[in-house]
């Protein structure tokens, strides 16, 4: 079994348009005040650049992972 390719194939020859690149990640730095949709308020306090940041909500910690779609630096 091959394993999958991580990039879609896009021929010259085809019809359709190309998919868009991808949007560039968020940079966070620690101590960053941050907002989740699903965690509320919280503080960034480790970052992995382009892996994973990890996230104080107070209550709990959540290691959030790239590209960070619910998560808004504040």
């Amino acid at each position: 079994m091959k394993p999958s390719r991580s990039t879609p194939r896009h021929l010259p020859t085809s019809p359709f348009a190309p998919p868009p690149p991808p949007p560039p990640l968020e940079k966070y730095a620690v101590d960053d005040l941050v907002s989740h949709d699903k965690y509320g308020l919280g503080r960034v306090t480790s970052v992995t650049e382009g892996v994973d940041v990890v996230v104080d909500f107070g209550t709990e910690r959540r290691r959030i992972p790239a590209p960070f779609a619910k998560l808004n630096k504040l």
